[in-house]
């Protein structure tokens, strides 16, 4: 039956079910915790069994989920006692893994990606301009300095996630602190492509401080506009990245 007698909002309803197995979720969710540095190089992992219990899933989906891991070089494991899994952070993720990525999206993925960014970011600025402290302020102007001072594109994507994470928390809100943590982790791979460039990382200082001055203003709907239009960037980045990689098929 046609979408259409189901009308408009029954899009999202009827959107293709990710085709990713479990143990490629998992995989793809330790990935991105190592990329942004949640889990800094030689952290131990918890054992397999805790790790099936924390994601839900068999202790075969974990060890499909760590092999994978192994082979891409982010972690090692080290058999006998006080062995285990082992982080195996790198300054600079693969580009031919990000690129990968990358290609598993669509162009209305990523426009509903950076929907979905937009709304959270904006609303975190909104709430952090009405509730900032005079000490959160200075909080956040200190994760700008970080950010302006990092060096590589690795650690300016961290810096960034730190900042939008940072907002979320002087928002005060526990969900939209969780949603914003879980973004990051899904979105930071992605845009690590895009932050080699000095002039883009210029331009994203920029945007950090100009979100910072209105919520020291307090001045929220100037806020939601400033951090609306950092997700607008980011997501035209990924856009115009995405119309230059090559499908996984191609």
């Amino acid at each position: 039956m046609a979408l259409r007698f189901y009308g408009s909002g029954a899009a999202a309803v009827f959107a293709p079910l990710e085709s990713l197995s479990r143990s490629e979720l998992v995989a793809r969710r330790l990935t991105d915790a190592i990329a942004l540095g949640l889990l800094p190089d030689s952290e131990q992992l918890p054992g397999e069994a805790d790790l099936a219990g924390i994601f839900g899933v068999s202790t075969t989906t974990i060890r499909e989920a760590l092999s994978a891991l192994r082979q891409r070089g982010l972690i090692r494991t080290r058999r006998g006692r006080g062995g285990g899994s082992f982080v195996k952070a790198q300054e600079e993720m693969s580009t031919a893994i990000v690129r990968d990525r990358l290609a598993e999206l669509s162009l209305a993925q990523l426009r509903d990606l950076g929907d979905h960014y937009s709304a959270i970011a904006g609303t975190a600025a909104r709430l952090a301009a009405e509730r900032a402290t005079p000490q959160d302020v200075k909080r956040l102007n200190g994760v700008c300095d970080a950010l302006d001072n990092a060096d590589g594109a690795g650690a300016r994507r961290r810096a960034d996630a730190q900042f939008h994470i940072e907002v979320a928390a002087t928002a005060q809100s526990t969900r939209l602190y969780r949603a914003e943590v879980s973004l990051q982790a899904e979105v930071g791979t992605l845009l690590w492509l895009a932050f080699g460039d000095d002039e883009s990382h210029r331009l994203t200082v920029q945007s950090c401080r100009t979100v910072v001055a209105a919520i020291a203003d307090a001045d929220p709907e100037a806020a939601r506009a400033a951090a609306e239009e950092r997700v607008a960037d980011s997501t035209a980045r990924l856009i115009d990245l995405r119309l230059t990689t090559p499908t996984l098929e191609d």
